[in-house]
């Protein structure tokens, strides 16, 4: 059990290294959510973003994990995650609009919450696939700690973003891994990433 779950571990680790070499371009639709609750130790708070294409389509995800919904954090994320000229749309939660800053331009649609929220035309992607991956976690990972939440999300959005060539998923994943230094089992348990 100990060796399998190292072994799992191991491969979402690479799973969040290989998504952090992928920035988002184009139209980004942008949102934030929260995994776990009180029984899991607390909620987790994390970006969800999924760059459509000129037709609307859903091409790419990026979910990550972050500190909180506050301006610096969200600058940081946005340098770190997406490309030039990237547009954002987002909902009117005021700390997206500091992705504007690293020469992205950002959208702001009011929602108003509720379910009016969830029906927009402009979010229909993001929360989608915020319900596929809610949907996935609940049965994969009954249970998680916080500090694993990063690997959970990259593992859902390594598929997701790989669901075009799946053949090639898995000795694509083995390659990688065998190109990824060793992750020692103290690091696996803290969850560094």
């Amino acid at each position: 059990c100990n060796a399998a779950w190292r072994m799992k571990h191991k491969l979402m680790q690479v799973m969040v290294e290989r998504g952090e070499q992928q920035r988002l371009s184009g139209l980004v639709q942008m949102d934030d959510a929260c995994l776990g609750g009180e029984r899991s130790g607390g909620k987790t708070p994390f970006v969800a973003a999924v760059q459509t294409s000129g037709e609307g389509r859903p091409q790419r995800v990026k979910f990550s994990v972050v500190k909180g919904f506050r301006s610096p954090e969200m600058t940081q994320w946005a340098k770190r995650h997406l490309g030039d000229g990237v547009h954002v749309v987002s909902d009117g939660l005021k700390c997206f609009e500091a992705v504007a800053q690293p020469g992205c331009t950002h959208e702001a649609v009011i929602t108003g919450g509720g379910r009016a929220s969830v029906e927009k035309p402009e979010f229909y992607w993001v929360n989608t696939i915020l319900g596929n991956l809610k949907t996935a976690l609940r049965s994969s990972c009954h249970s998680f700690k916080p500090k694993y939440a990063q690997r959970c999300l990259a593992e859902f959005e390594y598929r997701f973003n790989r669901r075009s060539s799946l053949p090639d998923l898995i000795p694509r994943l083995a390659y990688a891994a065998l190109r990824t230094p060793p992750l020692p089992e103290r690091l696996l348990k803290h969850g560094l990433c």
